[in-house]
């Protein structure tokens, strides 16, 4: 069984950072690619960032220069460190990762961790 437990969300004023973690845990045998994506309320989820096993970055334009992804293989983390949050960042933000446990390739996502920017 593959989990995705995120963490790090919170509030934060206008201009501020939060990191957020996501850790994988379960029988893995490798991770692909791991990612971060949000929701507003009305909106559709979108694409943050990725990150690929590769170490291949590619952001959102929205985000570019002001988010960064990277990741700790030794620990199946993937991290966001968020600088200069705006309020249009308010969102669920999604962790998602492409694994391959029991000779199986599937995409696995976490439960979602909210992020609020005040004005």
């Amino acid at each position: 069984q593959v989990q995705l437990v995120e963490s790090g969300g919170g509030l934060v004023q206008a201009g501020g950072s939060l990191r957020l973690s996501c850790a994988a845990s379960g029988s893995i045998f490798r991770i692909n690619a791991m990612g971060w994506y949000r929701q507003a309320p009305g909106k559709q989820r979108e694409l943050v960032a990725v990150i690929t096993g590769g170490g291949e970055l590619n952001y959102a334009d929205s985000v570019k220069g002001r988010f960064t992804i990277s990741r700790d293989n030794a620990k199946n983390t993937v991290y966001l460190q968020m600088n200069s949050l705006k309020p249009e960042d308010t969102a669920v933000y999604y962790c998602n990762a492409d694994i391959i446990a029991a000779m199986v390739l599937n995409g696995y996502w976490g439960q979602g961790t909210q992020v609020t920017v005040s004005s």
